[in-house]
């Protein structure tokens, strides 16, 4: 058989794939890649914002632009995150009881 008449192996999908790896990520927003693009009126707002930026971490190119509005909602929304909310676990049966009283759990306030 001639090498004209080869056709070769099929191309396999990449494993990374097809194991559910997100290959197309988003920048994150506040990096020295992505930065913040934010607009203030005042260079004293200016100096407040760039304290906050710092404090926090966080890149931005700000302009200084005394007709245009404010645009700080990227900031307020990197700044403000939402926290996780934790709830505490309930006791075991025959555990002590939380309440203080020595008491099984299951024999106070179960």
């Amino acid at each position: 058989m001639s090498k004209f008449f080869y056709k070769g192996r099929i191309e396999k999908k990449p494993k990374h794939e097809s194991y559910g790896y997100n290959t197309k990520q988003a920048k994150k927003l506040g990096t020295e890649v992505n930065p913040l693009q934010l607009v203030v009126n005042s260079e004293e707002k200016k100096a407040e914002v760039e304290a906050l930026l710092e404090q926090h971490g966080i890149f931005a190119s700000i302009t200084v632009n005394s007709e245009a509005e404010e645009n700080l909602v990227e900031l307020d929304t990197l700044v403000n995150k939402p926290k996780t909310t934790v709830f505490d676990k309930t006791p075991n049966r025959n555990d002590p009881c939380s309440c203080g009283s020595g008491k099984k759990y299951k024999k106070c306030c179960g």
